[in-house]
């Protein structure tokens, strides 16, 4: 590799530090503390068994499942568990089995991630701003409003991009925060090193079975240290595997393991410090920087949070599991960098309403595990899939190590489910919530597409119809449609009301495939099915802007140009009726709603609005 490739993987791997490790990273605020929040006693034996627990989970899901095998399952590039439900909903309609229930799992593992993401931001800069009543006792009444403050202001910059100071700042901090995180866990296992016995899985493994209850309860704080997790996987496509394995191993897992192993020092040496053991290993004079360090780090796992609840979204909408969503680019180098004004508003309004209604980042944590680990074992469930439907040398390896990652997780989900009436009720309920409204609006289209079908010209009869006396125009018309088996319905308003035909008609269908990016050469297809009459079949992955106007533009087909100022878009704009009986009432009213916050067709594609006329038509459903 030479000096120029070199340079560039650390740069990558400085900034996936600042986007992909956020969450991980700030983990140590309030994982430890939450394993003796439930009445088990800071003893020798508890510690180090805690510890013994921290390290080789962090080691098995972190190290091994997520930054050395789950990256290997990209889709063309891109992570995160809608790319990886796209790639196993190929796999299931190549195998005729299955399909229903990788959807089913894709769009459920897709709310528990907007549960995440409520949840993050609010529990992650609680935990940083508590550390202000350890400083003072004093400050104790003024936590949740500073948290409130910081959030607010956070939300409020997402409009104008966070690509010039992330790529500043974000990098840098998060190195000198795992820097400290590692620096402060040194000295503490300096004055007691015999918490490095807890390397020796012996301690994990003989508290399990000699206190199998309170073990049970441990898992869901031992979890809290891997809530990052899927970040890894989500923003592969940022940065490449590489920078996310360097990243990791030569920073983040060091610092974290460190971390706790000097938080167990610090309980061995004085129980007490339990009540929050990591600004507790801070020496007076330094706990002012660190609670102001620890701020700008959550603000950091925040903020990557939120950009991975706009990069969730845009993927929904462009698989159909969303509605059309109007997007803002924040930046003119960038295509990720991207601002969702909806999506922004509806997270700062759920992020505040927890902060006030749970007010301690130790109520947030019984809510907080619930929706990651369900999320995580989605992901094992999907792999498991892949391997299964597929052929490779190391398929009967990978299906035991990974259905060994599942038991685990299973363990996790379960422990997580017993803080249900605690708190798990929240992210389970908007996984819920988000499940119904993905799943929704997945079959109201497809019954609005059947319903037009039904109700439309089937286009082979369109063409065998004689047109010799309906009035031509000059210039092409673009007919956008769904389905190039029925007349668009644009086209009969056009000859039903003005009677005429333009001179070239271009019946345009737009795919959103199941990769995040679709090569030049297979972008466009076009067939000419009748005199002046085309077909255009145009491709884009799940990860790219659907633009048209700049495609068309460059077709190369005998016959067929498109002219900036001879060429006219059509596109429908359906009313929606409840009539036909295919939803029930409530159903109707939430997938008649989102149709309405649909972006527009002419947004969304890139139409001119000078040269894009909208014609309407009533579908009942």
């Amino acid at each position: 590799m030479s000096s120029h490739q070199k340079s560039s993987q650390a740069a990558l791997a400085l900034a996936a530090l600042g986007v992909v490790y956020g969450d991980i990273g700030t983990s140590p605020l309030y994982a430890f503390k939450e394993a003796f929040a439930h009445g088990m006693e800071a003893n020798q034996t508890n510690v180090l068994a805690s510890i013994s627990a921290f390290f080789w989970a962090i080691l098995l899901i972190a190290a091994l499942k997520y930054v050395w095998f789950i990256l290997k399952f990209d889709n063309q590039g891109e992570g995160g568990v809608l790319a990886l439900m796209a790639r196993a909903k190929e796999s299931a309609e190549h195998q005729h089995r299955g399909l229903t229930v990788v959807m089913a799992l894709g769009i459920f593992a897709a709310g528990l991630f907007y549960a995440d993401s409520f949840i993050t931001p609010a529990i992650s800069v609680l935990s940083a701003v508590e550390g202000l009543s350890i400083v003072s006792k004093s400050f104790e009444h003024y936590v949740v409003p500073i948290t409130v403050a910081i959030i607010i202001g956070l939300f409020a910059i997402q409009r104008y991009g966070t690509q010039k100071i992330g790529g500043l700042l974000f990098g840098p901090v998060m190195i000198v925060w795992f820097a400290t995180l590692g620096g402060l866990g040194i000295m503490s296992i300096a004055q007691n090193p015999e918490i490095l016995q807890a390397i020796n899985p012996y301690y994990a493994v003989h508290f399990a079975i000699t206190h199998p209850g309170l073990a049970f309860i441990l898992l869901s704080a031992v979890f809290l240290a891997l809530t990052g997790g899927e970040a890894l996987f989500a923003d592969m496509g940022h940065f490449g595997a590489k920078p996310i394995r360097m990243a990791w191993y030569g920073v983040v897992w060091p610092g974290l393991v460190l971390n706790y192993f000097g938080q167990g020092a610090l309980v061995l040496r004085h129980p007490a410090a339990v009540e929050n053991p990591f600004y507790f290993l801070a020496p007076e004079w330094g706990l002012v920087f660190l609670v102001v360090l620890a701020t700008f780090a959550t603000v950091i796992a925040s903020q990557a949070t939120i950009a991975g609840a706009y990069s969730m979204t845009l993927q929904a909408a462009r698989l159909n599991l969303l509605p059309r969503v109007s997007v803002m680019h924040t930046s003119d180098t960038e295509q990720g960098q991207i601002y969702m004004p909806f999506v922004n508003g509806l997270m700062l309004i759920g992020v505040l309403l927890l902060v006030v209604g749970f007010g301690s980042s130790s109520a947030l944590a019984a809510a907080y595990g619930l929706a990651v680990s369900g999320t995580m074992l989605i992901t094992t469930g999907m792999v498991l899939y892949l391997l299964h439907t597929t052929k490779s040398k190391a398929r009967g390896a990978m299906l035991i190590v990974f259905a060994l990652f599942a038991v685990l997780e299973i363990g996790f989900v379960a422990s997580n489910i017993s803080k249900l009436a605690h708190g798990g009720w929240l992210p389970l309920s908007l996984g819920i919530l988000f499940f119904i409204i993905l799943h929704t609006w997945q079959r109201g289209q497809a019954y609005l597409a059947k319903e037009r079908t039904d109700n439309s010209l089937p286009m082979k009869t369109f063409l065998k119809m004689p047109m010799d006396s309906v009035a031509q125009v000059e210039g092409t018309a673009v007919y956008l449609t769904s389905d190039l088996s029925v007349v668009p319905s644009a086209l009969m308003h056009n000859l039903k009301h003005y009677k005429v035909l333009h001179a070239t008609n271009v019946f345009l269908v737009v795919k959103s495939l199941n990769v995040p990016y679709v090569q030049p050469s297979e972008r466009v297809r076009v067939q000419m099915v009748a005199d002046k009459m085309y077909t255009v079949e145009m491709a884009f992955g799940f990860r790219e802007q659907p633009l048209v106007v700049p495609v068309l533009q460059g077709i190369q087909h005998d016959g067929l140009s498109f002219d900036e100022m001879s060429t006219t878009y059509f596109t429908s704009n359906s009313k929606l009726v409840d009539g036909v009986g295919r939803f029930n009432r409530w159903q109707f009213g939430v997938f008649n709603t989102m149709y309405k916050q649909a972006a527009s067709a002419n947004d969304y594609f890139g139409l001119p609005p000078n040269r894009t006329v909208q014609l309407g038509a009533q579908v009942a459903l």
